[in-house]
């Protein structure tokens, strides 16, 4: 029994999350992150106050939330291993695929984007928290390939923004700024393998998968 009860509050100490974060986001789009306080915040997800201040004991906290968020995925911390740089980085880019697909991404830029000139600081927050570690994840996984003899990288910072750009130029982009842009699935996995073909073309040692 007291193994059943931790578990309860458990799950519901992160609906009681899930609902504070999706709350701010709105609210953020509709007013600006200036004009929306906490006790708002509280109001629209239908908490208490209490409640909210103990999940996010301040505005900046609740925003890194959602930030780290927006860019978690369930298996980030099981980065595919070297050894077949084409299936490495076709895992890699459906992931990143999906973390551009959420809606919640999309709202965070146009949140980051909107405040920018009078709060410089979710934009640092948002690369320093959410683009940087995962960017970091993706140079790693490069590196890995190259200590592998897979791929012969001399700028694996510049490869990793390559390899991404092609993706988000397609996928994320054109949905920021154009209503109604909408990718299928069939275009997507295309968009990918693309990007994996062109990286592959220019940095595996020999041409592994090029004719899949």
């Amino acid at each position: 029994m007291s193994r059943v009860v931790p578990t309860y509050h458990q799950r519901v100490a992160r609906e009681k999350r899930e609902m504070i974060v999706t709350a701010a986001t709105a609210l953020f789009l509709e007013l600006g992150y200036d004009r929306t306080s906490l006790a708002r915040i509280a109001e629209r997800s239908g908490v208490s106050r209490a409640t909210l201040f103990k999940q996010f004991p301040s505005k900046p906290a609740l925003f890194d939330a959602i930030v780290t968020e927006c860019w978690s995925t369930a298996d980030e911390d099981d980065p595919p291993p070297a050894g077949d740089v084409v299936d490495g980085l076709t895992a890699i880019g459906r992931r990143y695929a999906e973390l551009l697909s959420r809606p919640r991404m999309t709202d965070l830029f146009r949140i980051v984007i909107a405040e920018l000139p009078r709060f410089p600081e979710l934009a640092r927050a948002q690369f320093s928290q959410g683009k940087m570690p995962y960017f970091d994840s993706v140079r790693g996984y490069l590196l890995a390939e190259h200590e592998a003899g897979t791929v012969r990288i001399e700028d694996v910072d510049l490869a990793a923004t390559q390899f991404l750009g092609m993706i988000s130029n397609y996928l994320f982009w054109p949905a920021l700024l154009v209503p109604g842009w909408e990718v299928s699935t069939d275009r997507v996995a295309q968009v990918i393998d693309e990007a994996v073909r062109t990286t592959t073309a220019r940095y595996a040692v020999t041409a592994q998968g090029l004719g899949r």
